[in-house]
């Protein structure tokens, strides 16, 4: 039987970060990559389009996130009524789309009734894109085919995701109630294209800034996965903004890079609205988010250091890169991911195609003595691992840094003794107190403010999310 999914050709950048070397022939299934999409602009999800042997997908319709009074204001004349229905309807979404990411991003939260409209619809928005993500992982295993490895992976994960569930539901409860949480502000016009802002209680004086892109191994990512972090650096002073982007089958490597970047340069061009520093803005990503970050920001070096390239954010205006758990040379990885369930063909197809490994590797970009103009670009690097992630095995921050010194650029690995692929993210920020990851990412980001460092010194410890019997279960049963 045919795959479930229509593919269509592949979009691939009018640049190149390498030249690539032909490689041999595979069956267009293996990487296919982009999928039609249904769904109007105004819509912040989207559905696939399925062979007829499968059920009806509708598009799940959405209200915005802001009323529509306050997203698009209707002409109240009969002239301009008629002018108004007789203009273009793109014209007509794309204003009112700009016009709800001004407000959205310039109105505080609303309060009273408003305030609980504004939360339901939020919670609604939530529902529909967990239930989108949900149906796009089963349609995804019909296509693969389940295998015990999937199976197994999958009861693991609900283990796991029980045992921490006290930690989850408080973090929760903070996403939604808080009003320092700034939810799906959109910051571009394709699905997915909204970012989370952290802000800190304390509003004396501009603050630093951390862009992250939360991981999902290119297929579960979503923006609230960074809620946690977001909560414990908001507590520091640090806004943070997490990034959401589209995920395979919505889109491939090519699209979530594109995504990334104008998050990115959404946080570039606005974050002083919200009291942040545009001096001091950092660019973090945990797992598959590092791997995407990463070649988001290599890219921009790229297209910088040649010409003619219009750039809407420049690699200067990074203070530094910082990498959490992340993969960056994938000739490595594609057989090391195989043998743990993510299989080469399904990551083939993530990656378009085995001939584009070399341009989403960022350890091989570097080498290439034709950036090295590209490279001199680039803010200083530190990558954090742990030593017992067998996700991604640490060596592959150890050795990319190692390449990064080794072509001038300023890099360097943190690796933790004993520490999982999850301990770092999860675990150790739900168990309260001090670790020691948070500590090296507050003292690099608080570096040569000696008023934060003197308030870091003092913060009291940080609350436990989920007792340590629970937390020493999830680590032993965590599929990742």
């Amino acid at each position: 039987m045919g795959s479930p999914i229509l593919p269509i050709t592949n979009k691939l950048p009018s640049h190149s970060l390498l030249e690539q070397p032909s490689p041999s022939a595979m069956p267009a299934s293996a990487f296919t990559s982009t999928m039609l999409l249904r769904g109007g602009e105004d819509d912040p999800t989207s559905s696939l389009l399925f062979k007829s042997s499968f059920e009806d997908d509708r598009a799940i319709s959405q209200k915005p996130i802001l009323p529509r009074a306050l997203s698009y204001s209707a002409p109240t004349t009969a002239t301009a009524t008629t002018t108004a229905t007789t203009s273009s309807s793109n014209c007509f979404y794309q204003q009112r789309r700009r016009r709800t990411a001004s407000v959205n991003s310039l109105c505080p939260l609303s309060r009273g009734d408003n305030g609980r409209q504004s939360f339901g619809r939020d919670v609604g928005h939530a529902a529909a894109e967990t239930f989108l993500l949900t149906r796009l992982s089963l349609k995804l295993l019909r296509y693969l085919g389940v295998g015990y490895r999937w199976i197994t992976r999958f009861l693991a994960l609900g283990c796991y995701s029980l045992l921490l569930f006290p930690g989850f539901l408080q973090v929760g409860y903070y996403y939604f109630f808080s009003s320092q949480v700034r939810r799906s502000i959109v910051y571009g016009d394709q699905p997915r294209n909204r970012l989370d802002l952290y802000l800190p209680k304390n509003s004396d004086g501009p603050k630093p800034v951390i862009a992250f892109v939360t991981g999902g191994a290119w297929i579960i990512g979503y923006k609230a996965w960074g809620c946690l972090l977001g909560q414990q650096l908001s507590e520091r002073d640090i806004i943070v903004a997490c990034i959401d982007y589209r995920n395979f089958p919505q889109g491939t490597m090519s699209d979530m890079v594109t995504d990334a970047s104008q998050g990115i340069s959404f946080v570039c061009k606005n974050i002083a609205e919200y009291g942040g520093d545009p001096d001091r803005i950092y660019l973090m990503g945990q797992s598959a988010g590092a791997h995407i970050a990463a070649c988001t920001i290599l890219e921009q070096a790229i297209k910088e250091g040649g010409e003619g390239e219009s750039t809407s954010w420049s690699v200067s205006q990074i203070k530094a890169y910082l990498g959490l758990s992340g993969g960056y040379n994938l000739f490595n990885l594609v057989d090391y991911f195989h043998n743990r369930g993510l299989y080469r063909s399904i990551f083939l197809s993530i990656m378009e195609g085995e001939q584009s490994l070399r341009r989403f590797s960022p350890e091989v970009v570097v080498q290439d003595p034709n950036n090295r103009n590209a490279v001199s670009l680039l803010p200083p690097i530190i990558l954090f691992h742990g030593t017992a992630d067998y996700s991604i095995p640490s060596d592959a921050s150890k050795n990319f840094a190692e390449t990064l010194q080794g072509v001038g650029v300023k890099a360097e690995s943190i690796l933790y003794e004993g520490k999982t692929h999850t301990d770092l993210f999860l675990q150790d920020p739900m168990r309260g107190g001090t670790d020691k990851m948070f500590e090296d990412l507050l003292a690099i980001i608080h570096a040569g403010d000696a008023d934060a460092l003197a308030k870091d010194a003092v913060a009291p410890p940080r609350r436990r999310l989920v007792p340590e019997f629970m937390l020493q279960l999830a680590r032993r049963v965590s599929p990742f």
